[in-house]
């Protein structure tokens, strides 16, 4: 299944600074916008991977807690879009 996000990249000075707006941690640079994107979407990868294997581990229970009561799923959701002519989401690229 294949995904879309928001990625950000602004230039600044000679490097180009990227970021995906919907996960935080998301954000990487490159010396040209193709080396940005690149990195980008790697470092994209890298977040969601190290999340999904926080989410695996066991998570110790709290005192009073049932330990034996632990679900994990996978949910989807349609994706919100900004319509306001001022969003600067109609600027972003899509990765």
């Amino acid at each position: 299944m294949k995904h879309q996000f928001t990625s950000v990249i602004e230039k600044r000075g000679k490097w180009y600074v990227a970021y995906v707006e919907e996960i935080p941690g998301v954000n990487t640079q490159g010396r040209t916008l193709a080396e940005a994107r690149r990195n980008l979407k790697e470092a994209l990868a890298m977040v969601i991977e190290a999340n999904r294997e926080l989410a695996a581990r066991d998570v110790p229970a709290r005192p009073g807690e049932n330990p034996s009561l632990s679900i994990c799923e996978r949910i989807s959701v349609d994706a919100l879009a900004r319509t306001s002519p001022s969003s600067r989401w109609q600027a972003v690229s899509r990765l």
